[in-house]
């Protein structure tokens, strides 16, 4: 399992994934001037793995995450989903993945081919949001983990809107 917290005191939208145990896997460092929302993703010493930056024209939101130089996924929100938010997560060939879920219990499930392979769930600390991250055995980890840091992106866009 993984922990992303937002980091409270930090100057822009800077976050650490932790495991369960609080012992630190990524840092992801939050453009705070990037007109298109972009999340650089680094590894414990400090080396970029991935990012994920807001696509500034389309017609629904969309994100494009990257995995070295190579664009790993678009993660696109569906037009209309009245029962709860849904996104599909494109990756290059059939295996797309869909995630879905409620924005009021902040629970959402990762699938494909309509099998679970990883669940969130956002639950509310103090000060800070927690989502808690599981992951399928076998599955892309660092994907998945950028999926729900666009999840994140996505929903403080609609704050910002609101």
């Amino acid at each position: 399992m993984y922990l992303i917290k937002e980091r409270f005191f930090d100057i822009g939208d800077d976050f650490d994934i932790t495991d369960e145990d609080g012992r630190l896997v990524l840092h992801v460092d939050g453009k705070v001037m990037s007109l298109r929302g972009r999340l650089v993703i680094e590894d414990p010493s400090g080396q970029e793995v991935a990012s994920v930056h807001r696509q500034l024209i389309s017609l629904r939101e969309t994100y494009t995450i990257t995995v070295g130089d190579q664009k790993a996924a678009e993660v696109k929100k569906k037009f209309f989903t009245p029962f709860g938010d849904r996104f599909t997560i494109d990756v290059p060939g059939p295996d797309d993945l869909t995630m879905k879920g409620n924005l009021l219990d902040h629970e959402y499930s990762v699938e494909r081919g309509g099998r679970e392979v990883a669940n969130v769930s956002k639950r509310w600390f103090k000060i800070r949001d927690t989502y808690a991250v599981r992951v399928a055995e076998g599955e892309d980890h660092l994907l998945i983990l950028a999926s729900v840091l666009a999840l994140d992106m996505a929903g403080s866009s609609k704050k910002d809107d609101d």
